[in-house]
């Protein structure tokens, strides 16, 4: 189970004149599993689009480090293509990460930066900030809001069954 809550302007981070939007979530999982979500290849594979997107085999390429880049194509169900690409700004695992998002080739410094902030709850769930600068969004609008919303929502199934395969939290790790 998730929660989440939303907000449009999120005046406490980025430029209160820039197009931005956050998106709350509380995942039943612990934050070290949402941050491997979000940095290990095989995760992002599962979850890194919204429910009827796919990702293309073989698209992904992820260096979790920072300066390092990722790069991914969602695949519509009509054929449409969706490259994405980035740069990994800053890592405080598991705490925080700061990336930029938009097509391959874009300009780093001109593309819209994500920053995930992601805090321990009580009873292994972890809250997640996601506040995207530099493109509008809102619950609602068809586009990047709600793509993300969407595959948050992919997100929770992905840990409901990670957290099954590895209670412990340790990635397969012994």
């Amino acid at each position: 189970m998730t929660e989440h809550d939303t907000a449009t302007a999120d005046r406490s981070t980025g430029s209160s004149s820039a197009p931005q939007f956050t998106i709350t979530r509380v995942f039943d999982a612990p934050r070290e599993l949402v941050w491997r979500a979000w940095t290990e290849h095989a995760d992002v594979a599962e979850w890194w689009h919204p429910r009827g997107i796919a990702i293309k085999p073989g698209s992904i390429e992820v260096d979790a480090s920072v300066g390092g880049r990722y790069r991914y194509t969602m695949v519509a169900p009509d054929g449409t293509e969706y490259p994405t690409a980035g740069v990994y700004r800053e890592l405080d695992a598991p705490r925080r990460l700061v990336m930029t998002w938009g097509s391959p080739g874009d300009a780093d410094d001109a593309a819209p930066v994500i920053t995930v902030t992601l805090r321990e709850l009580a009873g292994e769930r972890t809250e997640m900030l996601f506040h995207l600068v530099g493109i509008e969004g809102a619950p609602g609008d068809g586009n990047v809001y709600d793509g993300w919303d969407s595959a948050f929502d992919v997100l929770a199934e992905h840990l409901g069954a990670a957290d099954a395969a590895d209670p412990a939290g340790t990635g397969g790790a012994s």
